[in-house]
């Protein structure tokens, strides 16, 4: 029972120490970017933790029911698609801010009520200009969490839970990761979004240039993994 325990209580930590990963926060902080809110910031790292444990729980499936392994190629080509991830993601939002990414506030009503938010504009046409983004938002967050769960230190996750016999307690094992993970991940996006919710409303050049820093952060941090997996590491070897 106290072994037992003790398995969990390392999941929950691991999963609590996965979510805050440089390439995580690289990831999330680009979408959380284009909220402006503390709550929707972290809705964005709650979307990204269930993207996560989805992939988990699948993999998971994987190990306990057929024996498969993850090899030590797979594993680093899982973490280059996570590179080539933050490279796309980076990009996207510098090219917005290239197009004239501004932010500035709309006021909309629903059901008889009307309430006042800001919002961003990357310079293009808009067809309905008080559309809600936060579907797109939440499907990128959703699919990021995703790839993210096959790569860094997931994998040392599933190399733990291919050590424990007994099903029960390895799909637990999972589920309490995801939810530390899950935590995580929505503290850090809450953190990471409270400067642009502090500046979208009075400090237009000041969020813009936190947008950019997110961006950059993410593009440039994509380019080194690549570079470190492929060529450091061994993967085109």
């Amino acid at each position: 029972m106290l072994s037992t325990i003790s398995i969990l209580a390392f999941g929950f930590v691991l999963g609590l120490k996965h979510a805050v990963e440089a390439d995580h926060l690289a990831a999330v902080s680009t979408i959380v970017s284009e909220r402006k809110s503390i709550l929707s910031s972290s809705l964005v790292g709650g979307l990204w933790g269930v993207g996560h444990t989805i992939s988990l729980v699948l993999a998971g499936i994987l190990i306990i029911l057929f024996h498969i392994e993850i090899g030590e190629r797979a594993a680093l080509a899982l973490e280059f698609c996570v590179g080539l991830m933050l490279v796309a993601l980076g990009a996207n939002a510098l090219r917005k801010l290239a197009r004239g990414g501004h932010v500035h506030l709309h006021v909309h009503s629903h059901g008889g009520r009307e309430h006042v938010h800001p919002h961003i504009h990357d310079g293009s046409p808009e067809t309905d200009p008080h559309t809600h983004h936060g579907l797109r938002l939440g499907a990128r967050s959703l699919v990021v969490g995703m790839i993210h769960g096959l790569a860094g230190s997931a994998t040392l996750m599933l190399l733990v839970l291919s050590t424990i016999h007994q099903p029960l307690v390895a799909f637990t094992y999972i589920i309490v990761f995801g939810i530390g993970s899950t935590g995580g991940m929505m503290l850090m996006s809450a953190l990471v979004g409270l400067p642009l919710y502090l500046t979208a409303s009075r400090f237009n050049r000041a969020n813009l240039t936190v947008r950019g820093l997110a961006g950059l952060f993410s593009l440039s941090f994509g380019l080194f993994m690549i570079y470190e997996i492929g060529f450091n590491k061994g993967l085109f070897r």
